[in-house]
């Protein structure tokens, strides 16, 4: 169906399907996915007003104090804590193994054994091999130091890389941040007469691989729960436990344990905080050429270090050695100690992370050309044979925040793909790849983030139970997209200086995020879309009070809000410097429509609901659903101009309020259903109820529908009659 428009006989009440012209110019392209926002609920975090009061009499600010007491550090004392970064180390014998992990080392450096570092080739494996290399070497030791290629070897330890450290007379494997799921290759270790200790921090499977010791934190046998820590960490708490002095060690590598924690999204609470707080200061003036040489040519400044510098600036161009298969640069930058060939390692690194940037680009736009018409049900799952493997990962990730939905890319080659899966909503992609094991080749990874191996005639069964799985779980209670905020400010607080005691805070990151406040009932006076559309810079006032904010990855089509409207805000606030000039800046994480609006929508709601039970409605409730023909054209319309192939997927709200924004009227969420009713009544769109949106599908064939004859309309008339 080409451009239909709905043409309604004023005198009959009949639908007229013919070519639309008029909204042309606004239609969507994004492969007719009409994406809604992320958010179903915002849950703010309480707290008593009293204890926000004392903690600024002990000399913290208003909106710091508020964040503290929403955090749980509700008097001077824990906050300062807190703040301090100053949790103590466990001891590295808290992890299971480790006594044995440390035995097996030392004796290999006083038999000067050969010994193999063994890592993966992410900033965790990466900053993991260098820190347990460069303090084995310190003590004497005769080190190799081996990463396998991504695109050659894949992930852990192989055969092939066995083999290869066999040759070179390795008596002695040490795996870190990978191995806890290499029982095949453990038993090849043994076979070959190489002793292997193993440590990792990746979900175990149920069988152990047969090693001289095990180091996980999620080993289920540990005897006490101990930190969550990256792969860095383990590799810290090896060396600790062989050197017998920890702060000292701390010292050495709180760089290398910093860039790998917060590299791997760690939990920055307890020691990983105290670990990552002192990273944070040693990379401020770092020791390390390497480190100070990519510093430099990122343009990353002297001075205060956060969490958000490593994320957004450090990371991605270490992990661009490993995704192009060349992580041998970012090893030889971190080991190197001499300062011209860091810098030259380092320019190659940037220089890689383009290449990756490109190479992203390229595979995000064949996946979603790929997507069939609608947004995805309920997961992702595709396969293609051009893709770059090393890349597949980020665009996972990617595309997982894009469609609010687990994100499954598989590169195929021949017989076999390799794939790459980033969770949403709390899915748990480790859990849910054991329960499909029969149709994987091999698998690992995290509860967020998890790789396999599969066969290319296993991909479709995969894709089916996959989807199953996925669609139980958002029908489940575990299914999570409520946005935490920590609390509600007013806007005075809202102060440049205010702002900056909020970096008080860091580290932040997983499991100390950045502060998410709200404000409610300001009014939108200006929105622009900005980055080609892809953005949306708006303009925001309460009483004398107004802020610039921008809504990075959305625009005013999939926000539904336009200018004038009265909106609630989840924002992140931060300073803006333009020209010298310094402002406070909201970077929004997300909008809705105000409370009132939201009370008037949600009686529409409670009416249907009453309607679709059969109950009797009142005349005032009847004619609160009953829609008009005015109304059935916008429906129509809009449906027409913005799916593509004849699907789109709303929320009901969100798409009310997008139907009056196009159209110019007040449309409520009632009457836009009874519109959508009727129209699947009359066999013109079919409609799918999903758990936080609708699946319309367009049917319309050209023929006449008389909505007079309508059993629903007449129905609603009936009782909007009283009769």
């Amino acid at each position: 169906m080409k451009n239909p428009l709905f043409a309604l006989l004023v005198s009959t009440f009949c639908i007229v399907i013919f070519g639309l012209k008029c909204y042309n110019n606004r239609k969507r392209k994004n492969n007719g996915c009409a994406l809604e926002l992320k958010y179903g609920t915002w849950t703010v975090s309480s707290y008593e007003p009293a204890d926000a009061r004392a903690l600024c009499a002990a000399g913290f600010s208003p909106i710091t104090a508020a964040l503290l007491c929403s955090r749980g550090y509700r008097d001077a004392d824990a906050a300062r804590e807190f703040l301090s970064c100053s949790y103590p180390l466990s001891s590295p014998f808290d992890l299971l193994d480790m006594d044995k992990a440390a035995a097996r080392v030392r004796l290999a450096l006083q038999r000067r054994e050969h010994i193999a570092v063994f890592g993966d080739y992410d900033v965790d494996g990466i900053t993991a091999t260098c820190l347990l290399t460069e303090y084995l070497r310190s003590r004497g030791g005769h080190v190799t130091s081996y990463i396998p290629a991504r695109l050659e070897e894949g992930y852990g330890l192989n055969p092939l890389a066995i083999d290869t450290l066999k040759k070179q007379g390795v008596e002695l494997i040490v795996t870190v941040d990978c191995g806890i799921t290499a029982n095949q290759e453990a038993q090849l270790c043994k076979e070959l007469g190489i002793d292997l200790v193993i440590t990792d921090h990746h979900e175990c499977k149920s069988e152990l691989p047969q090693a001289a010791a095990l180091v996980d934190p999620h080993r289920k046998d540990q005897p006490q729960p101990v930190t969550e820590m990256a792969g860095v960490g383990v590799a810290f708490k090896l060396a600790a436990a062989i050197e017998g002095d920890q702060e000292k060690l701390l010292d050495q590598y709180c760089d290398f344990l910093c860039l790998g924690t917060v590299a791997d999204v760690m939990p920055l609470t307890g020691e990983n905080r105290t670990m990552v707080a002192r990273g944070l200061r040693a990379l401020a003036n770092p020791k390390r050429v390497g480190i100070a040489a990519l510093m430099a040519e990122c343009a990353v400044q002297k001075g205060p270090v956060t969490a958000g510098t490593i994320g957004y600036t450090l990371a991605p161009r270490i992990n661009a050695a490993g995704r192009m298969g060349e992580v041998h640069v970012a090893t030889e930058l971190f080991l190197t100690h001499d300062a011209a060939r860091a810098v030259e390692l380092a320019g190659t690194l940037c220089r890689l992370n383009r290449k990756r940037q490109e190479i992203e680009g390229s595979i995000y736009q064949s996946a979603v050309a790929m997507l069939p018409p609608g947004r995805p049900p309920q997961a992702i799952v595709l396969a293609d044979e051009s893709w770059h493997q090393g890349v597949v990962g980020i665009v996972a990730s990617r595309m997982a925040e894009e469609y609010s939905c687990p994100t499954f890319l598989i590169c195929l080659d021949g017989d076999k793909g390799k794939a790459s899966s980033r969770s949403y909503g709390g899915f748990n992609l480790f859990r849910s790849l054991e329960q499909l094991s029969g149709l994987l080749e091999s698998y690992g990874g995290h509860e967020l983030a998890a790789g396999f191996t599969i066969r290319r005639a296993c991909i479709e069964p995969f894709r089916e139970k996959m989807l199953q799985l996925c669609s139980s779980f958002r029908q489940s209670d575990a299914c999570s997209t409520a946005l935490a905020i920590d609390c509600e400010i007013p806007p005075e607080l809202l102060t440049i200086e205010n702002i900056q005691a909020l970096d008080e805070l860091e580290p932040c990151g997983a499991g100390c995020p950045r502060p998410i406040l709200c404000m409610r009932g300001l009014q939108v006076t200006e929105l622009t879309e900005v980055g080609g559309g892809k953005h949306l810079r708006l303009r925001l006032s309460k009483g004398p009070f107004t802020w610039g904010a921008i809504f990075f990855s959305t625009n005013a089509q999939r926000a539904a809000v336009a200018q004038g409207d009265v909106v609630d805000i989840a924002f992140t606030p931060q300073i803006n410097e333009y020209r010298s000039m310094r402002s406070v800046q909201l970077n929004l994480v997300d909008i809705r429509p105000d409370k009132a609006f939201r009370e008037a929508q949600g009686h529409d709601r409670a009416v249907y609901k009453k309607h679709l039970a059969g109950g009797e409605l009142s005349c005032d409730e009847a004619e609160c659903l009953l829609p008009t023909r005015q109304d059935f054209v916008a429906v129509w319309r809009y449906l027409a101009a913005f799916s593509q192939g004849g699907v789109l997927s709303e929320e009901l709200g969100c798409l009310s309020r997008k139907i009056s924004r196009c159209a110019k009227l007040s449309l409520s969420a009632g009457k836009t259903r009874i519109c959508l009713d009727v129209l699947a009544e009359q066999g013109l769109l079919q409609l799918e109820q999903r758990p936080k949106s609708l699946c319309i599908r367009l049917c319309a064939d050209g023929r006449k529908v008389d909505l007079e004859k309508s059993p629903i309309l007449i129905h609603l008339k009936k009782q909007k009659a009283g009769t």
